[in-house]
């Protein structure tokens, strides 16, 4: 089974918006048994998904109602096959942790063409969460059609 690992600050808008985009796109795209989750690098353990992002979510068919936030760590960091980061600081906290961890460690904008963070939306209005979740959805997309297209996995190198 391949793990992939969303991650973000505080695991409550981005990572769970991607984790639960990822779980909808790849159970139906890939022919391999993926396990999917996210943590955040200053997250408190438990907390549940913004409001905005389980609205937005459940506008697409996700139900993000369970989501308990969770802290990432060296555990988390070496039991991933693929961590995908929100923005640049992210990568670079997984590199403190184990720099080992770099090589399969990707920024997700780099999957739809982009080189920036996905701007975090906490604080903003329904709007500005429905722009967030696009671009995770685009780039999920593009994510689960290089699975595919490489066969189940692929260097991020």
């Amino acid at each position: 089974m391949k793990k992939i690992l969303f991650l973000c600050s505080g695991n409550t808008c981005r990572s769970p918006l991607a984790e639960g985009i990822a779980r909808k796109i790849l159970t139906d795209r890939v022919n391999f048994p993926v396990e999917i989750s996210s943590a955040g690098t200053s997250a408190f353990e438990g907390m549940p998904a913004s409001q905005h992002s389980v609205e937005v979510a459940a506008r697409h068919g996700i139900d993000l109602d369970g989501h308990q936030s969770a802290l990432l760590n060296r555990s988390r960091v070496r039991d991933a096959d693929l961590i995908v980061t929100m923005g640049a600081k992210h990568r670079e906290t997984v590199g403190v942790i184990d720099p080992e961890a770099l090589s399969y460690t990707v920024l997700l904008t780099s999957f739809c063409g982009g080189d920036g963070d996905v701007p975090d939306p906490i604080g903003g209005g329904l709007a500005e969460y429905e722009r967030i979740y696009d671009l995770i959805d685009r780039c999920v997309d593009a994510l689960a059609e290089g699975l595919v297209e490489y066969g189940g996995w692929k260097s991020v190198d």
